[in-house]
């Protein structure tokens, strides 16, 4: 439904034109637009205050980027957006359809083939975007839109960088519905650290409300509701069996006992079909198999949790910036390299934390990562598919990348090559604004790993590596426990070393270049980037 637009809205925004409002949120309102080819669109208008908070449009930046990497396999499509607008806007794919929760409140719970779609919808959508690396973050009914029965998930991803600014200005805000958040969201000690488990949580909250039209921890009030889901189980009565059992499992109070969203969806998938009054629409189908093999890279999930951030194999399809990693055991027994010496050392295998950051970026375009107008200094351009960097008068050069810093326990995945003689690709983790943290150096025939002060690089652990001839790419894993680094390449783990002073515990990561000969013109690529915290 279409609402007038009220005194004082704007009928124009970035070239779209503002017919109507479609609703109102706590980030801004939301109008349907026209684009200049006449097509319908959603405009979601971020609300004044936040579009003065640098650290808002910083993180807003970097949440849109992610979400246009989401396929759109039951999701609203993300269209357009500038986040360097007076007032920043997300323009997203117009689904003309009622919301979940309004579909319920008229014509009461699902039932048969209905509730099924709309579960296998859901988790589709859930496993397109945590494919590409994306939370929703507030998943709820009034986040679910049914076009012509089909569902469709809106407003995925850019709810972390409202969250994050909220926090800043009054304690202990978060952003989503009690109801359908799960027992982490509640931990004071993990704001920020929310992950993909969280959202398998909201589906099955949001799953029951539609079977039986109430949550599963239904109480009298916002805190009655959050302690029961912290304390109680769920009440899934209504619900027909095998579906109960499959939401059962999602709202487990650990996290790590919950499926992941891929796995799921091979649940859903897999049940009776004589269990369901009717089939799931074709369409639904096809989306949901889609996902399925672009998520997975055409192979089944099964109960691999644990990701190899060492060594891992990245595999990006279609466009869709989707990754598929490589389960391994766990680590080997390896001694640290002492200070000076590279030693080689086992390859770690390390669980993504439930909530960790997650970064993904092909870098075959302005995303995460940007290009820098070229100076004095050197530039980092996009050619022939990948981020180059380019020093000039300066030795070192630093491409802009992802404004939120890593904190803890992390991984840095990328694949790097060296394209002129003399240069080393510079790769920095844990690093404050634009100077310092901690670099690696993957030169031809060696790789490092120092402390970047003011007064240059400190502390350096080398080791020896074979492959560099120029303009082969090789990947390279950075794998960082407590204050311990490994550093992987081409699967082949060349050194571990403990991290030098002063202690970073948190900070950004991003790449570049080093002119090891001072030859004026180093230059280094790089390629499939993946950064999360562990």
């Amino acid at each position: 439904m279409t609402d007038p637009l009220l005194p004082g809205d704007p009928t124009e925004l970035g070239g779209y034109q503002l017919l109507g409002r479609l609703g109102q949120g706590g980030m801004g309102a939301v109008y349907l637009g026209r684009d200049a080819g006449g097509r319908l669109v959603a405009v979601k208008m971020i609300r004044p205050e936040y579009a003065y908070d640098p650290e808002f449009r910083g993180r807003f930046r970097s949440e849109v980027n992610r979400a246009r990497q989401v396929p759109p396999f039951c999701t609203a499509e993300v269209l357009d957006a500038d986040p360097e607008h007076p007032t920043p806007y997300l323009v997203v794919e117009y689904v003309d359809g009622p919301t979940l929760s309004e579909v319920i409140a008229g014509n009461g719970p699902l039932s048969g083939g209905n509730l099924h779609s709309v579960a296998v919808g859901v988790a589709t959508a859930l496993a397109a975007i945590h494919g590409a690396g994306v939370i929703h973050r507030d998943l709820k009914p009034g986040n679910v839109l049914l076009a012509l029965g089909t569902p469709k998930v809106i407003d995925f991803g850019i709810a972390r960088a409202f969250e994050a600014t909220s926090r800043h200005t009054q304690t202990d805000q978060m952003v989503g519905t009690v109801a359908y958040m799960a027992p982490e969201r509640f931990e004071t000690d993990r704001h920020g650290r929310v992950g993909p488990a969280a959202d398998v949580f909201a589906w099955g909250a949001v799953v029951a409300y539609a079977g039986t039209r109430r949550t599963p921890f239904q109480a009298d009030s916002p805190a009655a509701t959050a302690a029961r889901i912290l304390t109680q189980p769920p009440d899934l009565s209504g619900l027909p069996d095998p579906l109960r059992q499959v939401v059962a499992r999602t709202l487990a109070k650990d996290p790590a006992d919950r499926p992941t969203a891929h796995e799921l969806l091979e649940l859903l998938l897999e049940l009776d079909t004589q269990d369901r009054a009717e089939p799931v629409r074709p369409e639904l189908l096809r989306a949901a198999t889609a996902a399925r093999r672009l998520t997975a890279g055409g192979m089944r999930p099964g109960r691999t949790r644990r990701l190899a951030l060492a060594g891992m194999g990245v595999l990006v399809l279609g466009t869709a910036g989707v990754v598929a990693t490589q389960a391994l055991s766990g680590p080997g027994p390896g001694a640290s390299a002492s200070r000076g010496e590279g030693t080689t050392a086992p390859t770690p295998s390390r669980s993504r934390a439930a909530g960790g950051t997650a970064i993904i970026d092909r870098l075959d375009r302005p995303g995460q990562w940007q290009a820098t107008r070229g100076d004095a200094e050197g530039r980092c351009v996009f050619a022939d598919g990948r981020l180059e960097a380019r020093t000039g008068m300066s030795p070192v050069y630093r491409c802009q990348g992802p404004s939120e810093p890593i904190a803890g326990d992390q991984a840095v995945s990328v694949d790097a090559t060296i394209l002129t003689p003399g240069t080393c690709a510079a790769i920095w983790f844990r690093a404050a604004g634009a100077g310092g943290g901690y670099l690696v150096s993957l030169c031809e025939t060696e790789v490092r790993l120092g402390t970047d002060t003011a007064d240059g690089v400190t502390g350096e652990t080398r080791a020896t590596v074979t492959g560099g001839e120029l303009g082969r790419a090789r990947r390279v894993d950075v794998v960082v426990e407590q204050d311990e680094a490994t550093v992987t390449v081409d699967g082949t783990a060349a050194l571990r070393t403990r991290l030098g002073e002063p202690s970073r515990p948190a900070g950004r990561v991003t790449f570049g270049v080093i002119d090891d000969v001072i030859s004026g013109d180093a230059r280094a690529a790089f390629a499939r980037a993946e950064v999360m915290e562990l």
